[in-house]
C-alpha cells in the first residue's frame, strides 16, 4: 500500500501494508453491492413466492420485513463488533452467514424456513455493511483519497439498489424466484475466501479482544429498540397504526431507547460514546441518511407499483425504466469527490438535496397512462440520492478515530435503514389513501402526492445541509 500521511495506529491492524488498496477496495465494493442488491431484488420475487408457496400477501411481505428488522436492528452492534474484534474477521464472518442463509432461502420449501433464513441473512448483512465501510475509511487517510473511495462505495450502493429491480426481473423471467437467493451464494463465499488474502491479516488480535469488552446490555437495548421501531413502522399500514402490536412496538422502542441512554451513561466502555453523537458531523450525517432512506425506500416502492399496476409494465420493463436512476447515481459517486473538492462537501449536499427535490416535484406530474419522457427525471433523483449518500458518509467519518469508524458506519447505516422503513410504509400509505384523488384538488392522484412527500424529505435534507454549510467555521473546500 502506498505511503500514508500518518503511520498506522494500533486500531488500524486490519490494514495489510503488503496489499495494494485497489484490489482490497474492489473486493469490499463487491460485498457492499451484494448486500444492497438484496434489498430490492427480493421485492420483484414476492408475487412468485406467493404463488409457489401458496401464502397470502401479508405472509410473503415478511420475507422483506424479517430482513429489514434484523438488518436495521443489528447494524450498530455489527459496527462496534468490527471495531473491537477485527474488521476483516467480522467482514468474513458476516459474508459466510449471509451466503449460507441465502442458500437456505433458495432451497426453502416452507414459508417459515424462508422467513427465518431472511432474518439470518439480514443479521449477516448487518455485520458486513459497517465492517465494509470501516475497512474503507481506515484504509485511506482523511483527504481526497478517502473521499474517492467513499464515492465509489456510494456509487456501488446506488447502482446496486436499482440493479435489483432489473436483475430480479431477468432472473425470475428466465428461471425462478429461488435464483434471487441462490445468486448470492457463489459470490458471497468467493468474496469471503478472497478477503482472507486480499484484505490482509490482523496483528495481535488476541490482545485487542482481551483489552475490550462488548457492551452486551447496551447492544441488547439498542438492537431491540431499532428492531421494534422498524417492525412498528413497517407494519403500521398492514395492521393499522392504532393496532395494539404497532402501538406497543413503538412504545417499547421508545422505552428501550430511554433505558439505553441511561445505561450508556454509566458504562465504562459504552457501545455508543455520548461524545460521538454530539459531533455535528455524525449528527448531521445521521439526519441526512435518515431522510435519504425515507425518500429512496418509499420512492422505489411507489414507482415500482405505479409502473406495474397503472402503466401495466412487466417487472423487467419496470426495472429498465428505473435503471437511469442507478446510472446517474453511479456517475455521481464517481464525480462526487471532484464536485466536493470544488465547492465543499456541505455545499455539494445542498446541490444534491435540491436536485432530488426538483426531481420529485417534477414526478408529481406522473402520467395516468402510457410511458412518458417525464419519467427520465429519475436521473435527477439518482444524482441527488447518490450525492447525499456520499456526503453524509464523508461528514460523519471525518476526523473520527479509526477505532470508532465501524460504529460510525453502523450509526449511518442504521439511520438510513430506519428511514427506508419509514419511507416504505409512509409513501405507499400516502399513495393508497389518495388513490381516488385528493378532494377539492384537481389532478392530484395518490402517486403524485407520494412524490410530493418524497420532495418534502429532500427539501428537509437540503435545509440541513444549508444550515451545516453556513455554520461551518472553516471554508468548505476539502472533500474530506
Amino acid at each position: 500500500m502506498p505511503a500514508r500521511d500518518v503511520s498506522p495506529t494500533r486500531d488500524e491492524r486490519d490494514i495489510h501494508q503488503g496489499v495494494r488498496p485497489g484490489p482490497r477496495l474492489a473486493l469490499i465494493l463487491v460485498a457492499a453491492f451484494m448486500v444492497v442488491l438484496d434489498f430490492s431484488i427480493v421485492n420483484v420475487a414476492l408475487p412468485s413466492i406467493e404463488r409457489e408457496l401458496a401464502v397470502t400477501t401479508a405472509v410473503a411481505q415478511w420475507v422483506v420485513t424479517g430482513y429489514a428488522i434484523a438488518f436495521g436492528g443489528l447494524l450498530i452492534l455489527g459496527g462496534r463488533a468490527a471495531d473491537l474484534f477485527g474488521r476483516r474477521r467480522m467482514f468474513v464472518a458476516g459474508l459466510v452467514v449471509f451466503s449460507l442463509a441465502s442458500l437456505a432461502g433458495g432451497l426453502a420449501r416452507d414459508p417459515v424456513l424462508l422467513i427465518a433464513s431472511r432474518v439470518i441473512q439480514g443479521a449477516g448483512a448487518a455485520v458486513v455493511a459497517p465492517a465494509a465501510l470501516s475497512l474503507i475509511t481506515t484504509s485511506f487517510p482523511d483527504g481526497p483519497r478517502r473521499a474517492r473511495a467513499i464515492g465509489l462505495y456510494g456509487s456501488v450502493s446506488a447502482v446496486g439498489f436499482v440493479s435489483g429491480q432489473v436483475l430480479g426481473g431477468v432472473l425470475i423471467e428466465w428461471t425462478s424466484w429461488r435464483s434471487v437467493f441462490l445468486v448470492n451464494v457463489p459470490v458471497g463465499l468467493a468474496t469471503a475466501i478472497l478477503a482472507r488474502r486480499v484484505v490482509g491479516t490482523s496483528a495481535a488480535r488476541g490482545e485487542q479482544t482481551t483489552r475490550h469488552e462488548l457492551d452486551v446490555r447496551g447492544a441488547v437495548l439498542i438492537t431491540g429498540a431499532v428492531a421494534l421501531a422498524v417492525f412498528g413502522v413497517s407494519q403500521g399500514d398492514v395492521l393499522g397504526w392504532t393496532s395494539l402490536p404497532v402501538v406497543g412496538a413503538l412504545a417499547a422502542a421508545v422505552a428501550a431507547v430511554a433505558c439505553f441512554t441511561a445505561a450508556e451513561a454509566r458504562h465504562p466502555e459504552p457501545l455508543i460514546k455520548p461524545r460521538l453523537l454530539l459531533r455535528p458531523g455524525v449528527r448531521n450525517g445521521a439526519m441526512l441518511a435518515f431522510l435519504l432512506g425515507l425518500w429512496n425506500g418509499g420512492e422505489m416502492l411507489v414507482l415500482s407499483l405505479y409502473l406495474q399496476q397503472d402503466l401495466h409494465l412487466s417487472p423487467l420493463a419496470t426495472g429498465l425504466v428505473i435503471a437511469p436512476q442507478g446510472v446517474a447515481g453511479f456517475t455521481m459517486g464517481l464525480l462526487g469527490p471532484k464536485l466536493a473538492g470544488k465547492v465543499g462537501v456541505r455545499r455539494m449536499l445542498v446541490i444534491t438535496g435540491a436536485a432530488a427535490a426538483v426531481g420529485f416535484i417534477t414526478l408529481t406530474r406522473l402520467p395516468t397512462g402510457g410511458y412518458s419522457p417525464l419519467l427520465t427525471v429519475v436521473i435527477l433523483v439518482g444524482f441527488g440520492t447518490a450525492g447525499t449518500s456520499f456526503g453524509s458518509l464523508v461528514i460523519a467519518s471525518r476526523g473520527m478515530d479509526d477505532g470508532d469508524q465501524g460504529l460510525v458506519g453502523g450509526v449511518i447505516n442504521t439511520s438510513r435503514q430506519v428511514g427506508a422503513a419509514v419511507g416504505a410504509a409512509l409513501l405507499p400509505a400516502v399513495a393508497q389513501s389518495a388513490a381516488g384523488g385528493v378532494a377539492g384538488v384537481a389532478g392530484v392522484s395518490g402517486d403524485r402526492l407520494a412524490m410530493l412527500a418524497a420532495a418534502a424529505a429532500a427539501m428537509a435534507a437540503t435545509a440541513i445541509a444549508w444550515h451545516a454549510a453556513r455554520g461551518a467555521s472553516a471554508p468548505a473546500r476539502s472533500p474530506a
